[in-house]
């Protein structure tokens, strides 16, 4: 439904985004993540038709960006990172306006009124646009690119500015769009990702640095899976115990007191020993009081991507697709065209 491929662009000397490729299935939500200043701001624009590449392809929708931009507009709802409202305008007429200009030829109105009770701005349908909250202007944002019920949704930073009642409300609803709309969401925000995205693009210096689900993220960067178990006994018995475990390679006492052991557990890539770490732990006649794999946050591969020296060996496996810069995003956002 998406397809980018080599995509570049360049000001001058300064290259912003470099020879970036990825894919979004029918359907799928894809989750565009880097720190600010990485270049999701402009592949963004560019994807959306919005401003040329110096080189590559983009096809949205079976339609190629450069080569057909009206037809791909189309078919391509964009939040960007600034809502383009008209400050004039009260919500209805704005939703309206827009309608009419995207093409929706049937029931305006009904189509204005489903989309602003969809967003939760119906209770502002007749307050200007220059008038609302950041919040409020973030969701006329998403209506906007919500009227024209386009195949394809192109979300920049979609819940800056929300409070977390509306910031929990916006992540459900791209939820419930996915499955009818092909969903490119750009963000810096960690748990937008996790919360909402079954695949991962990851850039940094204008350059992809991984692209998979979060699960498989988590797996390659984690390598050998580390279990946590809280016991009560001698730790060092216990320690020696839990290391003569079939699958265990490693394993640290994390904290002691008393008669209570905190140990990391680390054990061969697909081993799950966790039936074993348990019985020998209950078979010792001490006491098991919790037993839990450690999970690697998306943080942890967040910062193993963009920092100067990655800490892992999924940074050194992605080094060929390295790095991505959006210096270049900070030129103002246009208000919405046909």
């Amino acid at each position: 439904m998406i397809e980018v491929q080599n995509l570049s662009k360049r000001y001058g000397p300064f290259t912003a985004v470099d020879d970036v490729s990825f894919r979004a299935e029918s359907g799928e939500i894809l989750g565009f993540l880097g720190p600010n200043g990485a270049g999701k701001t402009t592949t963004m624009r560019i994807i959306t038709g919005y401003m040329p590449a110096s080189e590559g392809t983009a096809i949205v929708a079976g339609h190629d960006v450069f080569a057909q931009p009206i037809e791909a507009k189309r078919k391509t709802g964009y939040l960007p990172e600034t809502p383009p409202l008209y400050p004039d305008m009260t919500v209805r007429e704005y939703l309206t306006f827009v309608a009419k200009i995207k093409g929706v030829r049937k029931d305006i109105k009904g189509r204005v009124d489903e989309v602003m009770k969809r967003t939760w701005v119906a209770d502002m349908a007749n307050r200007h646009c220059a008038k609302l909250s950041k919040g409020y202007k973030q969701r006329v944002g998403l209506a906007q690119a919500l009227i024209h019920n386009p195949e394809v949704l192109v979300l920049d930073e979609p819940t800056a500015g929300l409070d977390p009642k509306q910031i929990i409300e916006t992540r459900q609803l791209i939820r419930e769009l996915a499955g009818n709309h092909t969903i490119v969401l750009s963000t810096h925000i960690l748990p937008e990702v996790s919360q909402t995205c079954q695949k991962v693009v990851i850039i940094n210096k204008g350059k992809v640095v991984a692209i998979d689900t979060p699960d498989a993220l988590t797996e390659r960067l984690r390598g050998a899976v580390t279990m946590y178990v809280q016991a009560q006994g001698p730790v060092d018995d216990i320690e020696r115990a839990l290391l003569n475990v079939s699958g265990v390679v490693r394993v640290n006492v994390a904290d002691r007191k008393d008669d209570t052991g905190i140990f990391e557990v680390d054990t061969e890539k697909g081993a799950d020993v966790r039936r074993e770490l348990s019985t020998v732990v209950v078979r010792g006649g001490w006491g098991l009081l919790e037993l839990r794999p450690v999970r690697v946050s998306l943080e942890d591969i967040f910062l193993s991507l963009t920092t100067e020296e990655p800490a892992t060996g999924l940074a050194d496996e992605s080094a060929n697709t390295a790095a991505m810069t959006d210096t270049a995003s900070n030129h103002g956002e246009e208000a919405p065209h046909a």
